[in-house]
């Protein structure tokens, strides 16, 4: 195989195959793309709820933990993060959730000209097809975004009826014109198979005779010439090679491997590059910083009415949902179990939504086969009903625990570490308690499966959150974008600080955690930052 590219894109998650496909499409430059994971046609990354089954597959998932939190009490954290074509979009819930307008100028606020709302939004367009409950479609891009809310259980009406009930707004579309409310989560499926960035962008791309895709080759070291980034060594195979970029490196392994990938190469803070014996290229002290995350809680209730668990649990229910879906590809297992929450203000002086919400109507406990655990719909009717708040201020980082780049690094979230988000928790404790007191959901309540927040004091609500809350999958900020590279790790063209020839276009550089689920703007910067890379003059 030729071993000289123009373009080097390190990871093929829901960044690197949107600029897969978009470097390659003029057929002018060798494009070559590595994949550490291996293949995602598998039969659990294409069953929508296959979800709880990828969710702790070494085969297909990281599988991180944290290190221990002060925030948590000490606990680890559990971070899953896709390890084959498409990512972690070939494993996530598939919410698809641009986020709010506001985010995005916050991005601009923060010094980084050309990504207000106004100048992200066509980038989100170009990726859409937004399938309508009546079938139309709206936009012409190749990622599939479903709205399936004539298919959810029914027992999410209860949701927003407690919604209305406490005067919340209702929102048809999280994506559209109003973003506020509560309503049914649009999912990145289409004809009950799930649509992941490799389904939408790079599966199409692979015809392409200028496109090289090797999977099960982790790379281990940007090669510099000088201060410029010309190769790329990976081990495939147990062999150690290398491939050259004449033009640029592109750096898409996510908000975990980016930066403990740049710190491997050199380019990082350089006390921690010397305790580990890394030569130096570029002092770069925001490398690993600015971690951003959200947390979540869940409280479970048993429901006097059926549920999810009622189809899913008993070995004749799985069995009938299996064959419905293989005969029809439609039944609960062709959809998400994140189906209805919404976006909401926890006060009405807010200026904007500041908690997210999940309404899930089915409860699930860690069950083993194989020694592999998986989550399993628990034997009562029963629904879960979460909290997020939407713009932490924790700030965490990663580093290396060593120079071995097949070694995870060691990850410190710093949860629950500013005043700010502990208000933030009290908040959504207070709106979790005001929502099971409605009369929608009273009449469907046979009992907390567990804490009942109704009957905890605010500090208490504080106290269980930290013994209870987990991470919702979306760490972000560890290669910042921004006008400082004493803060930030890249420009606003995703170009690193110190070096030459090389990017990160990934969830890593968001200046900001974004309000909600970061797919969706992960595949954004994805193709404005493909763009800002073809219009380079070399």
């Amino acid at each position: 195989m030729p071993q000289d590219f123009d373009y080097i894109v390190i990871g093929a998650g829901s960044a690197g195959c949107v600029l897969a496909n978009r470097l390659s499409e003029n057929g002018r430059y060798r494009v070559l793309v590595l994949e550490a994971g291996g293949s995602d046609r598998r039969f659990w990354i294409r069953v929508p709820i296959g979800y709880g089954r990828t969710f702790f597959d070494e085969r297909v998932n990281w599988r991180y933990q944290t290190e221990p939190d002060d925030g948590l009490v000490g606990r680890r954290s559990y971070w899953p993060r896709g390890k084959a074509l498409g990512g972690s979009s070939s494993i996530n819930a598939l919410c698809y959730v641009r986020g709010q307008p506001a985010d995005f100028d916050e991005w601009e606020a923060r010094g980084n000209p050309g990504w207000a709302w106004r100048d992200v939004q066509p980038y989100f367009e170009r990726s859409e097809c937004m399938i309508q409950a009546d079938g139309r479609r709206l936009g012409n891009g190749p990622l599939l975004v479903s709205d399936l809310r004539k298919e959810y259980h029914p027992v999410s009406q209860q949701f927003l009826h407690a919604a209305t009930q406490l005067g919340l707004p209702v929102s048809d579309d999280f994506n559209g014109a109003r973003c506020e409310g509560v309503g049914g989560y649009r999912i990145t499926v289409h004809n009950g198979l799930r649509c992941s960035a490799a389904d939408a962008f790079l599966r199409p791309a692979l015809r392409r005779e200028n496109l090289q895709v090797l999977t099960r080759a982790h790379a281990t070291r940007i090669l510099f010439d000088g201060r410029r980034a010309h190769a790329v060594e990976y081990v495939r195979d147990g062999r150690l090679q290398t491939a050259r970029a004449h033009r640029e490196v592109i750096l898409s392994g996510g908000a975990i491997n980016s930066p403990q990938l740049l710190q491997l190469s050199g380019v990082g803070p350089a006390p921690l590059l010397r305790r580990h014996a890394i030569d130096l290229v570029a002092d770069a002290p925001a490398v690993g910083r600015n971690l951003q995350d959200h947390l979540g809680v869940d409280y479970f209730y048993r429901s006097r009415v059926p549920t999810l668990n009622d189809e899913l649990h008993p070995w004749w229910g799985k069995l009938w949902a299996g064959m419905r879906y293989v005969c029809t590809r439609r039944g609960p297992l062709a959809l998400s179990v994140n189906q209805f929450g919404g976006f909401v203000r926890s006060n009405p002086g807010l200026e904007r939504p500041d908690l997210q919400l999940y309404f899930n109507p089915i409860t699930y406990t860690r069950t083993f086969r194989n020694r592999r655990p998986l989550l399993n719909p628990d034997g009562f009717s029963g629904f879960v009903l979460s909290f997020q708040p939407c713009r932490p201020t924790s700030r965490g980082h990663l580093e290396i625990a060593s120079g071995d780049a097949l070694q995870p690094p060691r990850i410190f979230p710093r949860y629950l570490s500013t005043n700010r988000d502990i208000e933030d928790v009290v908040a959504g404790g207070r709106l979790m308690r005001e929502f099971v007191r409605t009369p929608a959901l009273r009449s469907i309540i046979e009992a907390p499966a567990g804490v009942d927040v109704e009957r905890l004091s605010d500090d208490q609500v504080v106290e269980d959150f930290r013994q209870r809350a987990s991470t919702v999958f979306h760490p972000v900020g560890t290669c910042a974008m921004g006008p400082d590279s004493a803060t930030a790790v890249v420009d606003n063209e995703l170009r690193v600080y110190g070096v030459q020839s090389l990017r990160v276009v990934d969830a890593s550089v968001f200046p900001a955690v974004t309000s909600g689920n970061t797919n969706a703007p992960t595949i954004m910067v994805a193709q404005k930052g493909a763009e800002c890379i073809l219009r380079e003059r070399h």
